[in-house]
C-alpha cells in the first residue's frame, strides 16, 4: 500500500523570530527583515483562508455629506510645533517623532503634554525608558505640571491599553515605542515584530476613541528611524527632530503629513530651564559686531518656507604641511571644494590652493542648499585677501562651475527677510522680481561680478603686507 502523502496540517512551517514572517520551507536568512538564524520552525503550515462578507461598521456615504468638522485640528499650546502640524493636533491622529538621543525629544514632548491638558482634554504620558519619578524631576525643571497630566511607566502594552480605559485621554504621548511589548508576540522590545505589533494596536485605539497620539522613536546610526518601514506608513505624520547637541538650536521637520504640507520646519532652542519656540531664530545665527570682519559673509537660507539669515565665516592661514587642510563646520565639503576651485579658475584667486582652509556657520545652522553658494565664495575670497566686505550686506545666489551664478528660489522671501532685520544692500543673481523699499539690490552674472562688492585691493589680489616684506 503506498504511503499516505503529509496533508498541509502535517507538514512543518517556519516563522522569523525577529519579525514574524512564515513560509512552508527553512531559509537562513528571512528576506522580509533580512536577519541571519532567525527563521525557526513552529507548527503546521497557515492554512489556506478566505475572507466572507461581514458586517460594516459604518454606511458608505457620498463624500460631500462626511462631517469634516471631525477632522479639526486642536492646538498643542506649542506654536512653532503647531507649524510644523499645520495647526496642531488632529483627533485620532498618529504622529510619530523621531530623533537622535540627548536632542531633546522628552523634554520637548513633556512640555507638550502639559500645555495640551486642561478640563475637556486629559493627557496621558506612558514612558517605557525612564520612572515616573525621573520623569517628574524634569517636569519640575521646565515648570510642565498639570492637574490634568496623568503619568504612567509602562512597558507592557495590555497595561498601556488598560491605562486608556482609565484615563481616557485626549491626546497619548508613549515614549518610545520600542520600548513596550505585547505579550502575545514573540521577539524582544524593539524588534520588527514587536514595533509593528505596538504601533498597529495604538494606532486602531486612537482612530475607535478620536485620541491623537505621539510615539517617540529612535533612529539608527545613519539617522533613519529604527523598526520596520511599515511603521512610516502606517502613523498619520512623521517628525524628524534635528540638532547638535553642543548647540542650542533645535529644528522639527516634517517628513510625512496627511493633513497638512511637509516643507515646514519649527525652531526651537534647548536651555536648563527646558526647551522654546522661536518665533524669530535669526539671531543665533549672526555675529553683533561694529565693524566689519574679514572672512565673513551673510546668506539667507530657506528651511522650509522660513527664511533664515545665517552667518557664513572662512579663515585661511599659511599651511605647514605639503597637504593643506580642508575643515568644515555647518557646510558641505563637497560644496566648498567646489567654490575653492571656482574662484580659482574663474576668479583668478591662485593663493587658495597652498593655504589651510576653516570654513563654519554661526550658531549650529547647517547649510546644505545651493543658494548659499555666493556667500561661501566670497567670504573665502574676504578671507584669502583680508579684506572685509562691506557692512549690512547680503550674498544670495548658486554658483555653477563655470562661474555663473544662477538664480534661486524665493528671492524676493529672502529679501524681505533680510530687510526686515536692517541689512541695506544684497547681491542677488539678475532678474530678482520685486525688491523691498530702501534695499539697494545689485544684480551679478558671474564671479566676477560678485567679486567687485570687495574693496579694489581684493580684486586684484594684491599681497598681504607681511608677504610684501619677504
Amino acid at each position: 500500500m503506498a504511503a499516505r502523502t503529509k496533508s498541509a496540517k502535517d507538514r512543518p512551517s517556519y516563522r522569523c523570530t525577529e519579525c514574524g514572517w512564515t513560509t512552508a520551507k527553512w531559509l537562513g536568512r528571512c528576506p522580509e527583515c533580512q536577519a541571519w538564524g532567525t527563521v525557526e520552525e513552529f507548527g503546521g503550515a497557515p492554512a489556506v483562508r478566505t475572507t466572507a462578507a461581514g458586517r460594516v461598521s459604518t454606511a458608505a456615504l457620498p463624500i460631500g455629506q462626511v462631517d469634516s468638522r471631525q477632522a479639526t485640528a486642536r492646538p498643542t499650546g506649542v506654536g512653532e510645533l503647531d507649524r510644523v502640524l499645520g495647526g496642531g493636533l488632529v483627533p485620532g491622529a498618529v504622529v510619530l517623532l523621531a530623533g537622535e538621543p540627548g536632542v531633546g525629544k522628552s523634554t520637548l514632548l513633556l512640555d507638550v503634554a502639559a500645555k495640551a491638558a486642561s478640563d475637556e482634554h486629559r493627557t496621558l504620558y506612558v514612558t517605557g525608558e525612564e520612572s515616573a519619578s525621573q520623569v517628574r524631576m524634569r517636569a519640575d525643571r521646565i515648570r510642565a505640571i498639570n492637574d490634568h497630566l496623568y503619568l504612567a511607566a509602562e512597558t507592557d502594552l495590555s497595561a498601556v491599553l488598560a491605562h486608556l480605559d482609565a484615563v481616557k485621554p485626549s491626546l497619548l504621548i508613549l515614549d518610545s515605542v520600542q520600548t513596550v511589548a505585547s505579550p502575545e508576540i514573540e521577539g524582544a522590545p524593539g524588534g520588527m515584530a514587536q514595533v509593528r505589533e505596538v504601533a498597529g494596536a495604538l494606532i486602531r485605539a486612537s482612530k475607535e476613541r478620536g485620541m491623537s497620539t505621539l510615539l517617540v522613536g529612535h533612529v539608527t546610526k545613519e539617522g533613519a528611524i529604527a523598526g520596520p518601514r511599515l511603521l512610516e506608513h502606517l502613523v498619520d505624520v512623521v517628525l524628524s527632530f534635528e540638532g547638535d547637541r553642543h548647540a542650542r538650536l533645535r529644528l522639527v521637520r516634517g517628513v510625512k503629513n496627511r493633513y497638512g504640507a511637509t516643507d515646514e520646519v519649527g525652531c526651537f532652542e534647548l536651555h536648563d530651564e527646558g526647551i522654546t519656540g522661536l518665533a524669530d531664530p535669526s539671531g543665533l545665527f549672526l555675529t553683533r559686531r561694529d565693524e566689519p570682519v574679514p572672512g565673513t559673509c551673510l546668506t539667507v537660507t530657506l528651511e522650509g518656507k522660513r527664511p533664515l539669515v545665517a552667518e557664513v565665516q572662512a579663515l585661511t592661514v599659511d599651511s605647514q604641511i605639503p597637504s593643506p587642510r580642508r575643515t568644515t563646520s555647518g557646510l558641505e565639503t563637497s560644496r566648498v571644494s567646489m567654490m575653492l576651485a571656482v574662484l580659482e579658475q574663474r576668479g583668478r584667486i591662485s593663493s587658495l590652493g597652498k593655504r589651510d582652509i576653516y570654513s563654519a556657520t554661526v550658531g549650529g545652522v547647517k547649510l546644505s542648499e545651493p543658494a548659499a553658494d555666493l556667500a561661501i565664495a566670497l567670504a573665502l575670497a574676504s578671507a584669502a585677501s583680508d579684506t572685509p566686505l562691506p557692512k549690512n550686506l547680503v550674498a544670495i545666489g548658486e554658483v555653477g562651475l563655470a562661474g555663473e551664478v544662477r538664480r534661486v528660489t524665493g528671492v524676493q522671501r529672502r529679501l524681505a527677510e533680510a530687510h526686515r532685520l536692517g541689512f541695506t544692500h544684497a547681491l542677488v543673481p539678475t532678474d530678482p522680481g520685486k525688491v523691498p523699499a530702501g534695499m539697494k539690490v545689485t544684480e551679478v552674472a558671474d564671479m566676477g561680478d560678485a567679486l567687485r562688492a570687495l574693496p579694489r585691493r581684493s580684486r586684484a589680489q594684491a599681497p598681504r603686507e607681511e608677504d610684501a616684506r619677504r
